[in-house]
Parts: C-alpha cells; sequence; structure tokens
C-alpha cells in the first residue's frame, strides 16, 4: 500500500512538474484563474484572500475547469473535472508519452492548480487508531532527532501542513533514525544473501 502511494505520489509530481513549465505568451503579466471563472492579474494587490472550508475546492474546480479548456484547445481530447476536480485521464503510463498532451500540459501549466489540502486530507482513507498513533510516534521521533518544525499530525492522523526543512542536516538526520518506525528501511543493515 505504501509502494502505491508513493508510486501515485511520484507520477502526480512529474505530471505537475511537466505542467509547470509555462502557458502561452501572452502579455508580462500572467494570468490565474479565479473561482469566478474570470481571470486575475498575477501582480500583488495587497489584500490576502485566502480560501477556507469549500471555497477552496470551488476555486480549485474552477481552475482544473480552465486547465482542461487549455488543454482541449491545445488538442488533448481531456475529460471534465468531477465536482472535486480530478480529471481522470486513465492510463498515466501511456499519458507521459504522449507528445501532444505533454506540449498541451507545458502551454496550459500556469493555469494548473495545486490541490487543497483539505480535499488531499479528504482522498485518503480513514486511519485506525494504530496507525494515528504511528504518525504521533514518527512526528515526535522527528522532532525530538533533528527535526523542529516535522508537523504534528491531526486528530485524524491526516498531515497538517508540510512546511518543514526537509533539507537540513537535522532533518536528514532525524529521517534516518526515525525510518524504522514507519516500516522504512532505511537505517536498516543490509540483508545477507
Amino acid at each position: 500500500m505504501r509502494t502505491n502511494r508513493v508510486l501515485m505520489a511520484v507520477v502526480t509530481a512529474s505530471v505537475m512538474a511537466i505542467t509547470l513549465a509555462g502557458c502561452g505568451g501572452e502579455g508580462d503579466t500572467p494570468k490565474v484563474p479565479t473561482a469566478g471563472g474570470d481571470e486575475a492579474s498575477g501582480k500583488a494587490s495587497g489584500k490576502a484572500t485566502a480560501p477556507s472550508g469549500g471555497d477552496d475546492v470551488a476555486a480549485y474546480v474552477s481552475a482544473q475547469r480552465e486547465w482542461v479548456k487549455c488543454l482541449r484547445e491545445n488538442g488533448v481530447d481531456a475529460p471534465d473535472p468531477d465536482a472535486k476536480g480530478q480529471v481522470d485521464f486513465g492510463d498515466n503510463a501511456a499519458l507521459k508519452k504522449n507528445t501532444k498532451f505533454l506540449d498541451a500540459s507545458e502551454k496550459c501549466a500556469s493555469l494548473k492548480a495545486a490541490v487543497p489540502e483539505g480535499l488531499e486530507n479528504a482522498n485518503q482513507p480513514k486511519l485506525t487508531p494504530a496507525q494515528i498513533k504511528v504518525k504521533r510516534d514518527y512526528a515526535d521521533c522527528m522532532q525530538k532527532n533533528g527535526a523542529p518544525d516535522f508537523p504534528d499530525p491531526g486528530p485524524d492522523g491526516t498531515a497538517q501542513g508540510s512546511e518543514w526543512n526537509q533539507t537540513s542536516a537535522g532533518a536528514k538526520r532525524a529521517t534516518r533514525v526515525c525510518a524504522p518506525i514507519i516500516g522504512d528501511p532505511a537505517d536498516q543493515p543490509a540483508g545477507k544473501g
């Protein structure tokens, strides 16, 4: 199960990385889709408007619709996003080899939105009390062994933010020390065979 989650994360990250190359060349000011369907200037307005609750999902779905529209305008037969903004292209392996999709993704990258954290957590399976304990133990271990900014899991075990310094020497050490808690053999000696 962990392998499938890691594989899905790698595939998703690969597709997102491809799409982040940039879209079009109209003007110097990037356009960003908004929940209202209009495009807003990429320039800062000085107003902080962080969507919350269902607003972030609505904004995400709207952005996904704009992204799909752009893909279609660039020759890709893309399906409509579902109610949660997910777009099912089918076979991801074939998609990564489809040059028409890759070209369109590059052109439409500026319209591709990140999945809101609340929606990402809602798509995860419900954890058992034992799994939640493992996540809490892992976070505690990470914090005590060099990654004090490692986030604590929420009451249901889901991630509560992902902002922590993963590249520091302390974080790398903590990752090695704590790996056995989550069943990662990163710090285990090589087996004989």
